[in-house]
Parts: C-alpha cells; sequence; structure tokens
C-alpha cells in the first residue's frame, strides 16, 4: 500500500441518527455521580500494580476529596484484590457514606468469588460486565448477537440468584456493555434492557447502567449522540443511573464526558489525573475543576493540588505532566512577555477591584484556590518582556519600580537571558538589580543631615559628605524639602546638569525596622531629555530617597 494511502485502512466512526437532540443547548449545572476508579481500572495500567500500602494510601486520599463511590478492585480477578477488598471490610476502613465497588466478569466462579469478597461490607456496588462489540464478537467470542446477550443474561441471573448471600450488605447492581461505542445502538440497549428486566430494576430499585467508551473511537459529540439515544429509549429511564465510562484514546476524554452529561448521564466513573489503560481513563481532576470554573460545586475538594498529585504520583509510580491542566507546575506560569504584562495588570486591577468574580487574562482559575501560591505565575526567560522582570521584583522583593525603570532593567534581564539561554531565577533578578541600582558608583552617600529652615515656606537646608572618584567632599544647600535640597547641592557642587522628573516610596516590609524603597526620575538635557532612574533603600524614608538621587546620577 502506497504510504499516501495508508488512512485508507481506517473506517470512519458512523454518525448517529438523533432526531431533535438536546444536549448542544444544555450546561452543565450540577456535578455527576463521582465513581473513582483509580483502585481498578488505574491499578491494572501500571507497570508495578499497588501493593497494600499505596492502595491505602489511594483509597484514604480518595475517600478525604469527597468521593462516595470508589471501586477497589476486581477481587474475582486478583488474590491481591481480594485481600485488600476484605482488609477494608475487617478493618472497618469503610466509612459509612461510602460505597465501594467490584468488577467481575459475568462467570460463576468469578462471581461466587466477587461474594465472598463483600461479606460483611456495609454498602456495596457488584459491577458486572461482558464486551458486546461487533469487533469482539466476531474476533474474541466467535459468537453472534444472541450468543453474547446470552452471556450477560446468564451472567446477570447468577448475580441475581445469589443476592441472598449478602443479606447485610446494601448492594447496588451494575451492568456494563464493554466496548459499548463500537456496538450497534438497539443491540446494546436490548443486552441492557434485558439485564434490567433479569434484576427487577425499578425507580425503587435502580440499576447502574455503565456505557463505556472502552476505546475512544469518535468525536465526543458521536459519544453524546450515542448516550442521549440510549437515555430516550430506555423502556423505563427511571429505573436507569446512567454512568459514563470514557477512555482517552484520542485525546478527548473529558470533552466526550463533558457532553455526555449534557446528553443526560447521572454518572462518571474516572481516576485523578486521567491514569488508565493506554491514554487512560478520563481525568476526573480536569472534570471537577472544569465544573469549577464555570461556578458549578463539583463536590470534590481540589483545595490541596499538590498532596493530590504526590499521592498520584506516589501510588502510581507516574509522575503529573507539567502541562497538565490546572496540576501541572507549569500551568498557570507565563513566560512570554505579553502574556505577563496581561496578567499582572489583571492581578493589579483585581487587588483593587470589588468585583466578586476571578478576571485575570491567561488565568482561568485563581491558584490560591488549589492550594498553589501565586510565585510562579510568572517565570522570567529570553521570551519575557519588562512585566516578568517587574512581578519578580515586586512579589519577592517588594520593589515596584516606575514603568521606564522597568523598560532599563528588563533590558539588562533580557541580555543576560539570551547570554545563557535559561531561566532567570528570582535570586538572579535581584542580583541584576543590585548591580543596576544599588551598586556603588562614582558617587556614594557617606553622612547626611538635615533641618527645616522655614516652616511657612517647607525650606529645608542640607549637609551631606559624599565620596567622590575617591575623595571625602562635604556639600551643602536649600530646597523645597530634603530632595530639592540635595539634588541643588549636587549639581552646585559637582557642575551635573539634569532635574529632577518624578519621585515614588513604598514600604517593603512592617514592623519596627522596616526598609523604605525610593525611586527618582531625572531628565538629562545632554542626552537629549533622556530619563534615568535610581532606586535608594534604607530604613529611613528620608535617606531611602537621598540614595535613590545617587543612584541615579551613577546610572547617568
Amino acid at each position: 500500500m502506497n504510504v499516501k494511502d495508508k488512512h485508507t485502512k481506517y473506517k470512519p466512526s458512523d454518525p448517529v441518527s438523533l432526531d431533535k437532540r438536546t444536549w448542544p443547548s444544555k450546561a452543565i449545572k450540577k456535578p455527576p455521580i463521582w465513581c473513582s476508579v483509580d483502585l481498578r481500572d488505574g491499578n491494572q495500567a501500571l507497570v508495578e500494580p499497588m501493593d497494600t500500602s499505596r492502595k491505602l494510601r489511594m483509597f484514604k486520599t480518595l475517600v478525604s476529596m469527597g468521593f462516595k463511590e470508589i471501586e477497589i478492585g476486581f477481587p474475582s480477578a486478583s488474590d491481591t484484590d481480594f485481600q485488600f477488598c476484605r482488609y477494608l471490610v475487617d478493618n472497618k476502613i469503610i466509612p459509612d457514606d461510602v460505597t465501594v465497588q467490584v468488577l467481575t466478569q459475568a462467570r460463576e466462579h468469578l462471581i461466587d468469588k466477587t461474594f465472598e469478597a463483600l461479606k460483611g461490607c456495609k454498602s456495596a456496588i457488584l459491577h458486572l460486565y461482558n464486551s458486546v462489540s461487533t469487533l469482539q464478537r466476531k474476533v474474541v467470542f466467535k459468537q453472534d448477537k444472541e450468543g453474547v446477550k446470552k452471556i450477560a443474561e446468564n451472567g446477570a441471573a447468577m448475580v441475581f440468584e445469589r443476592l441472598k448471600h449478602l443479606p447485610d450488605t446494601t448492594l447496588t447492581l451494575q451492568y456494563s456493555p464493554e466496548s459499548f461505542t463500537g456496538t450497534e445502538l438497539d443491540y446494546a440497549l436490548e443486552v441492557c434492557e434485558t439485564v434490567l428486566d433479569c434484576w427487577k430494576a425499578s425507580k425503587q430499585n435502580k440499576v447502574i447502567i455503565n456505557l463505556p467508551a472502552t476505546v475512544e473511537m469518535s468525536t465526543p459529540n458521536i459519544y453524546a449522540d450515542q448516550i442521549e439515544w440510549m437515555s430516550n429509549n430506555f423502556t423505563d429511564r427511571d429505573r436507569v443511573i446512567l454512568s459514563l465510562h470514557p477512555h482517552n484514546d484520542r485525546g478527548t476524554g473529558v470533552a466526550a464526558t463533558e457532553l455526555g452529561l449534557l446528553a443526560g448521564a447521572d454518572r462518571v466513573e474516572g481516576t485523578l489525573f486521567g491514569n488508565g489503560e493506554r491514554t487512560g481513563n478520563v481525568d476526573i481532576v480536569t472534570l471537577g475543576l472544569n465544573m469549577f470554573t464555570q461556578g458549578v460545586d463539583p463536590e470534590l475538594d481540589f483545595s490541596d493540588i499538590n498532596k493530590l498529585i504526590e499521592t498520584a504520583e506516589f501510588c502510581n509510580q507516574l509522575p503529573v505532566h507539567q502541562r497538565h491542566p490546572y496540576a501541572g507546575l507549569l500551568v498557570h506560569t507565563a513566560f512570554s512577555g505579553s502574556h505577563q504584562d496581561a496578567i499582572r495588570k489583571g492581578m493589579e486591577a483585581i487587588s483593587k477591584s470589588n468585583n466578586p468574580h476571578w478576571e485575570v487574562p491567561y488565568l482561568p482559575i485563581d491558584p490560591s484556590d488549589i492550594g498553589r501560591t501565586y510565585e510562579a505565575i510568572i517565570r522570567v526567560n529570553s521570551q519575557s518582556g519588562k512585566a516578568g522582570s517587574a512581578w519578580l521584583l515586586e512579589q519577592e522583593h517588594n520593589i515596584n519600580i516606575p514603568r521606564g525603570a522597568q523598560i532599563q532593567f528588563s533590558q539588562a534581564v533580557q541580555s543576560i537571558a539570551d547570554k545563557s539561554g535559561k531561566e532567570i531565577t528570582s535570586g538572579m533578578i535581584w542580583s541584576i538589580f543590585e548591580q543596576e541600582f544599588l551598586k556603588k558608583g562614582n558617587f556614594s552617600l557617606l553622612k547626611f543631615k538635615s533641618k527645616k529652615i522655614s516652616k511657612a515656606d517647607n525650606t529645608e537646608f542640607v549637609e551631606a559628605t559624599i565620596q567622590h572618584n575617591g575623595e571625602k567632599i562635604k556639600i551643602s544647600s536649600t530646597g523645597n524639602g530634603p530632595i530639592s535640597a540635595f539634588v541643588n547641592a549636587m549639581r552646585d557642587t559637582f557642575k551635573l546638569t539634569f532635574m529632577l522628573n518624578d519621585f515614588g516610596q513604598n514600604t517593603r516590609s512592617s514592623g519596627s525596622s522596616a526598609e523604605a524603597a525610593a525611586y527618582i526620575e531625572i531628565k538629562v538635557p545632554d542626552e537629549n531629555g533622556k530619563s534615568v532612574f535610581g532606586v535608594g533603600i534604607d530604613t529611613s524614608i528620608t535617606l531611602a530617597p537621598i540614595k535613590a538621587v545617587i543612584s541615579a546620577i551613577n546610572r547617568i
């Protein structure tokens, strides 16, 4: 086959004939019933499946997040899963408001083992499944539709006959037509209805029908159509809890799930951060936080995202990607100069606003809502502009240099970033800042004092000792305040030509030893009116601006 024709061996998914579909015009207004399958489906996908200690840590984390349904394993297929189920039951670890779920195939000895695993459990979901897809009927089971439906019917009957073995357990039954997305809809419905009838499902005795995208085979809209079609065609929708179990083979598992919820599903099975076979299960963290950012309470606790990452990485022995939605270490971080500028302005605006809604460019969620600080919102490299350097100075060191100074400072940072090709850290930013604004130059201040001459017109007299090129020189003058008087003294003594243009100041820290940071802008006629900025830092609010004048003069 010609390389250009290889795509022709794949068949496109057939669209669903669905009249008057309703899901496109709906919105998610409440969370689904969540069921974590980290300990079963997620665990089966691990290179090294969890031992009991890792399973227990994951279970307790899921409980603390607010999951009320947790699939804990496949006890009939794995002795480790069987023993873990017994460990939870025998040691009374399962909270009263949490229902555990176990999976079994439609085989008699496996069903018996599953009932044995659940003895003494207060509340459980027994999850029965068999594959019904066109492809699996043809190449795996080599059975026609009736033969595969009979597997489901016989399995359901065996489960129903054994309900008496768990008289003290509140047992909910669940059926999955595995590989649902590769199954004819009318046939999938027929098999599900057969199981529902066998289990005597009713409004008072609801059964979970779980429709898995065991393999994601189509665009999310087709999955939504499949879900809406099924929801519309059950003979009695009130006896069904309609559940989704999407995988992520096409990378659209989250979208498919959201559309499936719009299409009428009540429940979602998924995993933290999308762990699972092949490309994984649907990611409940992303799903839940998507709802959160739309003003919907997901009823799961994501407030300490770092702890969830730590648990998932420890239990799964798999890293959470740095670009993972919401959770990744870099997803709240901007390196781009224009993005940094917009974020900085957004953060400033929201701090001064009474707007109850979060509105910051490029940040769809407030990092603090998931336990992240604002420290890593902006980081600096060769792609960054003035806003990034200024943000780090402000956030890490409480230095708020004027916009013009930001431009001059960013040029120094940019030069170093271009040469190194690496990220410029907060410590490096401070070092560059010190070199640019605080280092000693031709002039340094040794002594300074001032006194008011006239209260009426605010006239001030200043005396200072300046070291200039190794020589100590005393200067003095008067002016409209200490800064003006000092500027006059410097200009007169050293024959300097500049004019004071602007002045600003802020406190860097609180307390009796708080430092003040002062910012001076001077204009230099010889430089065509170019602005030169200086910064001074001192515990004295009088000395800080004087040092800023020295800083600016040194930078001319």
